[in-house]
């Protein structure tokens, strides 16, 4: 009798992207559609990709229109249910970025019959999301994080700048509530107490509390993340703990280049919350290790997949989005092995990078062999992105001359380097 085999993936069942933000660089979308469409699964994006080269990938299936950036849960529940209708049936629902997250945890009831959902969770995707709440969350597990204070005044904001110690950290407590042009980061560096008094002053705006946090300065094997997924018995797999070599912006943005290094005490740490929590589904810490105890500062907890995932590619090609779509679906997972030493690269953040030898493996964010059209589109809209950024502040540095006769070639001054870390950061560590 021929023995029938029968397929790793589910491929009736298609997955739906779904990301709220406007960042046309969002590597970790292009990770997903890539990841999964090479399964055969078929695969969908509800995002603004006008222009972004996850369009051009060749496994994306089918873009559809995203709900505005600041639309509520109603409207993106609408979104959603209209996104399953044009479909066979339902399919696994993996949200790429916090807003996302955050809107999917609150429908999950509501969301159910159109598409595949991890378990519910003692906790929702907004309480580890949110800063002020994942404080108060390590706090009560006895995990080590940054001292965090929340003024409810300028001038106790400005107070608390003083007692944590100058520099501080400054974060809003939801950062994907931050109103797209307001010029307002989800995280800075406050340097004086006045900016934290003004800072403090757009709270309203920001719309969630600011929050002033004890500065670990960064440092040489200092940042450290860990990817992974927690299964329906609440098994953490899938993933891997990875070390930060270069971030975009330097010292406190995203991973321009990362590496896969085992630390076991960072994994026991994060099946210990997953465990304590009863947390289900993709997650992705951020750590950094003190200098001076050389405990590991748990600093943000990402209810979704970090834009790097594809660096946890072990040997059976297992990923943590794959690990989602096969045990929604009721499939096993394959046994791979970890492949330490593997790293990431983000071409437009580390070039030279790219291009140096990787030894143990190296998976880029942009360029792949068997999908070159969002490679190639990259680069063309970035070359656009910096000459624009460029541009602006060339505007801004040029001075206008003290007296007519003056030639302006003697005080003008040199012109600066481009700030691109502008947008880039949105949802993308």
């Amino acid at each position: 009798m021929e023995r029938t085999t029968v397929p790793l993936f589910d491929t009736r069942v298609p997955a739906v992207l779904l990301r709220t933000d406007r960042n046309p660089f969002h590597h970790g979308t292009l990770g997903a559609v890539r990841s999964l469409g090479r399964t055969g699964v078929e695969v969908h994006v509800v995002a603004d990709c006008a222009g972004s080269p996850v369009g051009r990938s060749r496994f994306v299936r089918r873009l559809h229109a995203p709900p505005a950036p600041d639309a509520g849960p109603d409207e993106i529940a609408a979104v959603l249910r209209r996104v399953a209708a044009s479909l066979a049936g339902p399919a696994v629902l993996v949200p790429m970025d916090d807003a996302s997250a955050v809107a999917v945890g609150r429908l999950r009831a509501g969301l159910a019959p159109d598409y595949l959902l991890p378990d519910p969770s003692h906790v929702l995707p907004e309480h580890v999301a949110d800063k002020a709440e994942l404080a108060a969350v390590c706090a009560a597990l006895n995990v080590p994080h940054p001292v965090t204070v929340a003024p409810d005044s300028a001038a106790r904001a400005a107070s608390a700048a003083w007692r944590l110690g100058l520099p501080v950290v400054a974060k809003w407590s939801r950062p994907w509530l931050l109103p797209a042009g307001a010029g307002l980061r989800s995280t800075v560096l406050v340097r004086s107490a006045q900016e934290a008094r003004e800072l403090y002053a757009r709270t309203a705006e920001a719309g969630s509390p600011l929050l002033l946090q004890e500065f670990l300065p960064p440092g040489e094997d200092r940042d450290w993340f860990v990817h992974g997924y927690a299964d329906r018995s609440g098994t953490l797999g899938a993933g891997g703990t990875g070390r930060k070599l270069r971030s975009w912006p330097r010292g406190a943005g995203l991973t321009a280049v990362g590496a896969w290094t085992e630390l076991p005490q960072l994994w026991r740490l994060a099946a210990r919350l997953v465990a304590e929590l009863g947390y289900r589904g993709i997650l992705d810490l951020d750590f950094r290790r003190c200098a001076t105890t050389g405990r590991y500062h748990l600093l943000d907890f990402n209810p979704r997949p970090g834009a790097q995932f594809r660096l946890f590619t072990d040997t059976a090609d297992l990923d943590v989005v794959r690990a989602l779509h096969l045990d929604l679906t009721r499939r096993p997972l394959p046994g791979g092995e970890p492949r330490p030493g593997r790293t990431f690269v983000v071409e437009n953040y580390a070039p030279l990078t790219a291009l140096r030898p990787a030894p143990a493996g190296r998976e880029l964010a942009w360029h792949a062999q068997d999908d070159l059209a969002p490679g190639l589109a990259m680069w063309t809209l970035w070359g656009a992105h910096v000459s624009r950024r460029l541009s602006g502040r060339l505007r801004h540095t040029t001075p206008v001359p003290a007296r007519p006769h003056v030639p302006p070639a003697r005080h003008a001054d040199a012109p600066t380097a481009p700030d691109l870390s502008g947008d880039e950061k949105a949802g993308s560590r």
